[in-house]
């Protein structure tokens, strides 16, 4: 089963109201806070995108940095503080990837649009659903190997159809047919709308 399902569902639990408060009012222990809760799982997930553990450490600090200065933008009320920062955590590794691939310049914009807090309104409702935990597990157990490895490659370094075909040298129509089924595989065992 693919990693970042896991990583997903344990954000979120025992939110601190108070922290990303104490954070706009600069009280270093908050930081603390912060990281003490999320600081495993951010380097977790960074881990397993750029698979270096030196530059992933520098990443975390660069991760929790951002969220240091980024808290006055953060609203509470409009999303929760873990799956905003490992949204940030993702896309700091991702930009990590890109900048050395000479790729960072294309990807970048779109990265940091999805560090704002409102695109995670009520994330945590749906993360916390223990059916749909079920039923998102038993979807990706029926994925094959190679099903599983095109959405790892797309979620986790952030890769295009063409960029995996290049990578896996595969041609680049049974890529999109391998993302096709695996996509219809994941709508049809969750029985609901997947991203195309």
């Amino acid at each position: 089963m693919l990693v970042f399902f896991p990583i997903l569902f344990a954000v979120g639990t025992g939110e601190d109201p108070g922290l990303i408060d104490a954070l706009r009012r600069r009280e270093p222990e908050a930081l603390g806070r912060l990281y003490d809760r999320y600081g495993k799982l951010v380097y977790s997930l960074i881990y397993r995108i750029v698979r270096n553990e030196s530059v992933a450490e520098d990443l975390v600090q660069e991760t929790f940095l951002r969220v240091w200065n980024r808290a006055q933008g953060f609203q509470s009320d409009r999303g929760a503080v873990g799956p905003w920062l490992l949204a940030i955590a993702r896309n700091r590794a991702i930009d990590y990837l890109r900048s050395v691939d000479g790729r960072m310049a294309k990807g970048a914009l779109e990265l940091d649009a999805l560090e704002h807090p409102v695109l995670f309104v009520n994330i945590e409702d749906d993360l916390l659903n223990t059916d749909r935990l079920r039923r998102i597990r038993s979807a990706f157990e029926k994925l094959n190997d190679n099903h599983r490895m095109v959405l790892e490659l797309a979620y986790f370094e952030g890769l295009s159809q063409s960029e995996m075909a290049e990578r896996t040298q595969v041609p680049l129509g049974t890529i999109k047919t391998w993302v096709r089924a695996a996509l219809q595989t994941l709508r049809d065992e969750m029985g609901e709308a997947v991203p195309a």
